[in-house]
């Protein structure tokens, strides 16, 4: 079983697994793909080095803004892809990993993303990570969603070799830019190994965090993401790794039981269910919840207020709504606290789940059953994810 110290201070070269140093950028390779026909090109003169993928996906990492002193208004062509951003790490990066570069099958834009694409994502990681001489990938990405894209990949990919995704709060022109370190930090991250069998982890700001718990607390600041209640998984110092904890499902590794029941490639595009979120406020209309369950949506989230409360117009609505079939998880929007589950019939609790990412599952796990009490044994395991307890 692969399990972690609860401590580590690790120099560069160590947590790079003894890997002997690569003086050429020449192990920084493009290799062109479509998203489900992946092959990794790697420098065969680097053998020693760990491999590590990049999925490409854009991102403010690779845009550009008006001005220098200007992160607040995009402007320019960008960058020249994600292999730019590289080249300026060179030749430090050559000493941890050995690259390939890969288009990235979602966008950069949340305005764009599509779960077409986040489909397509997950069969291009488990094309990728299914290759033998493949170690980790690192996927590059927005981040105003990358905590949902994430999660989606937690829950979905298959293979237990690090994934870590990364970029940047600030563009790459600008004297703020944050893209540099959260790239390099990221390949030492994934080429280290350190997080094989903990699913996808993100990593920002000198922190790396659970995809289960990450979430995006500002708009604009560089130390926008939080783990919550729970914090990161660890940090960057420097040369220095200090891994402060581990996800729950170490402790399946190397089994069957690591794997979630979501793997995309037994399911086509067209069988995933649909999914929505309801917000509660002050005298909240049921309208939004009766329309969405008029309309055929598999299941809807409801980010209440406190421990879950909604409006008693939505109440009624939503108790219309599961007699109707429609599966119902209740979450808080106050982006802290487990909402529990009462037992209540077709009303799940989401636990700690952000709405957002209690959408993600619930859309998941309604893909693979019709079965209310099946989804609601989901959420109390692969959406809880605790430690088990030990006598």
């Amino acid at each position: 079983m692969h399990r972690s110290p609860a401590l580590l201070a690790l120099p560069l070269m160590l947590i790079a697994a003894g890997l002997t140093a690569c003086t050429s950028t020449a192990s920084v390779e493009e290799a062109e793909a479509e998203p489900l026909e992946t092959t990794a090109a790697f420098d065969e003169t680097a053998t020693d080095l760990a491999n590590v993928v990049i999925l490409d996906g854009g991102g403010t990492i690779t845009s550009t803004a008006e001005g220098p002193a200007d992160y607040t208004n995009y402007g320019g062509d960008g960058v020249d892809g994600i292999g730019e951003i590289l080249e300026r790490i060179q030749p430090d990066i050559a000493e941890i990993a050995n690259l390939t570069i890969v288009d990235g099958a979602i966008p950069g834009s949340s305005a764009s993303t599509t779960v077409r694409q986040l489909f397509d994502m997950t069969q291009q990681l488990d094309s990728i990570l299914a290759q033998d001489d493949v170690d980790a990938v690192v996927v590059n990405t927005g981040t105003n969603i990358m905590e949902e894209i994430a999660y989606w990949s937690d829950l979905t990919v298959q293979s237990q070799k690090p994934v870590v995704f990364t970029g940047s709060m600030r563009q790459a022109n600008t004297y703020s830019f944050d893209g540099e370190a959260n790239l390099f930090n990221a390949i030492r991250l994934a080429a280290s190994g350190q997080t094989e069998c903990y699913g996808t982890v993100m990593l920002m700001n000198d922190q790396y965090y659970a995809a289960r718990e990450v979430t995006k607390t500002d708009a604009w600041r560089t130390d926008t993401f939080s783990g919550g209640q729970y914090g990161a998984l660890g940090t960057v110092d420097g040369q220095n790794f200090r891994h402060m904890r581990e996800t729950s499902r170490v402790d399946a590794c190397g089994t069957d039981e690591w794997a979630t029941p979501f793997d995309l490639s037994t399911v086509e595009f067209d069988d995933l269910a649909s999914a929505e979120i309801v917000f509660s406020y002050v005298e909240a209309s049921g309208t939004p919840i009766r329309a969405l369950v008029e309309d055929g949506i598999d299941g809807i989230v409801t980010a209440g207020h406190g421990a879950g409360g909604i409006s008693s117009a939505q109440a009624e609505a939503r108790t219309e709504g599961v007699d109707e079939g429609t599966v119902f998880v209740t979450t808080t929007r106050t982006g802290s606290g487990a909402i529990y589950d009462d037992g209540t019939p077709g009303v799940i609790g989401g636990l700690d789940l952000t709405p957002q990412k209690a959408r993600v599952l619930l859309q998941l796990a309604l893909t693979f059953t019709d079965d209310a009490e099946q989804v609601r044994t989901w959420f109390q395991t692969i959406g809880a994810q605790d430690f088990a307890a030990t006598e």
